[in-house]
């Protein structure tokens, strides 16, 4: 890609208006009474080619909003979400397949499966029973939540449809993220302090892998999902303050037909590591010493700067995206346009081509410029914002 430097974004020409294209629709066929089938658009274009297009319909999610409830971290919310469509594309292909938000699993569905269990009030519920009594003493109480953890957070649902022929699409699979919680936050009184107990991976995987079962039996029960091929993945969160997200940790692949249980699971190696910190100096010592050199080349340009901070995201122990933010204070247009041509030239002399780097530089609140380089790119890509 050309290395070059845009100011604002591009204008259409007032002599010849836009042509955007005649729109494809399609019918989505949800296996039910014709009357209900509805008309979908389809878009021409992914914004990527490893995208998937995703149907424009009236459709959102059934359990819209359910997930900001749950979860508390938003950078775990963004992962979980993007994170199950990037393992998703193994088992459904962007080339073959469309994406719909959940259709089945509704809000109410998903906030009785949320809850815990209980044998009279919620039956349905997949977090451990607390067994206290609603007046027992405090240290009880304490003492039961942390035996009895709620272990799970929230269950996404991903629909995967297929185009037949006169122009119908159907569902032809869909992918399951149970986020289940590496610290348990609870209070024993309404008001009181926060207690914070650690869940290891372990321990995660054990219930998480009872509850996939349990989820994959119930999905089945659900019309138009008793024989569709499922792919569920397991997420554990980050702590509720931390700057980078959780991941993946295991998935697995129900094939369609009437099978109603989960087999053999696989270990996903990835991870979302924070630069400065003693875990991405320890472990990830190359990233770690190529940041501090291009933190130590742009403070002897802009000494007023607050800190170079980065986010890099590992597969297998390899990086595939590094994120940078430079927070500055700039005094005028010329001063931010020299100091991201300075920066463009250590991205191109400092960083390794093998991985997709990307540069925000920051001014208060404000994006002021971005910098993007592709792997195997030499030179990169150059917005200034204005």
């Amino acid at each position: 890609m050309d290395s070059r430097i845009s100011s604002g974004f591009t204008r259409f020409s007032r002599m010849c208006p836009p042509d955007f294209g005649e729109k494809e629709e399609a019918v989505i066929d949800e296996g039910k009474d014709d009357s209900l089938q509805e008309t979908a658009v389809i878009p021409k274009y992914s914004l990527a080619e490893e995208n998937y297009r995703m149907l424009i319909d009236s459709n959102l999610s059934q359990a819209r909003g359910v997930i900001t409830n749950q979860i508390a971290n938003r950078v775990d919310i963004d992962e979980l979400e993007e994170g199950l469509r990037r393992h998703s594309k193994e088992v459904f292909d962007p080339d073959s397949y469309y994406f719909q938000e959940g259709q089945y699993l509704t809000e109410e569905i998903l906030y009785d499966w949320l809850e815990r269990y209980d044998e009279e009030g919620e039956p349905l519920g997949l977090n451990p029973e607390l067994g206290v009594e609603s007046n027992a003493e405090d240290d009880v109480v304490e003492k039961a939540e942390k035996n009895n953890p709620k272990y799970l957070s929230h269950i996404l649902e991903q629909n995967y449809l297929r185009k037949t022929k006169d122009d119908v699409v159907e569902l032809a699979g869909i992918s399951i993220g149970i986020a289940m919680k590496s610290v348990y936050r609870f209070q024993t009184e309404v008001g009181g302090p926060y207690n914070y107990e650690d869940i290891s991976e372990s321990e995660m995987m054990k219930e998480a892998q009872q509850i996939a079962n349990e989820v994959t039996q119930r999905i089945r029960q659900l019309e138009g999902l008793e024989n569709v091929p499922i792919m569920i993945g397991i997420f554990r969160e980050a702590p509720q303050s931390s700057l980078v997200p959780g991941n993946f940790v295991a998935k697995t692949n129900v094939p369609g037909g009437d099978k109603a249980s989960v087999g053999s699971w696989e270990d996903v190696n990835e991870e979302y590591v924070l630069f400065p910190s003693e875990h991405g100096r320890n472990t990830y010592a190359d990233t770690h010493a190529t940041l501090v050199d291009f933190e130590t080349d742009v403070a002897s340009y802009f000494p007023n700067y607050v800190s170079v901070i980065g986010k890099g995201f590992y597969q297998n122990g390899n990086l595939q995206r590094l994120t940078v933010e430079i927070p500055v204070s700039f005094y005028g247009k010329a001063e931010l346009i020299g100091f991201t041509q300075y920066v463009y030239g250590l991205v191109l002399s400092g960083f390794p081509t093998d991985y997709r780097l990307e540069v925000n530089i920051i001014s208060g609140e404000r994006q002021e410029a971005l910098i993007v380089r592709d792997p195997g790119e030499e030179k990169g890509f150059v917005h200034i914002y204005r």
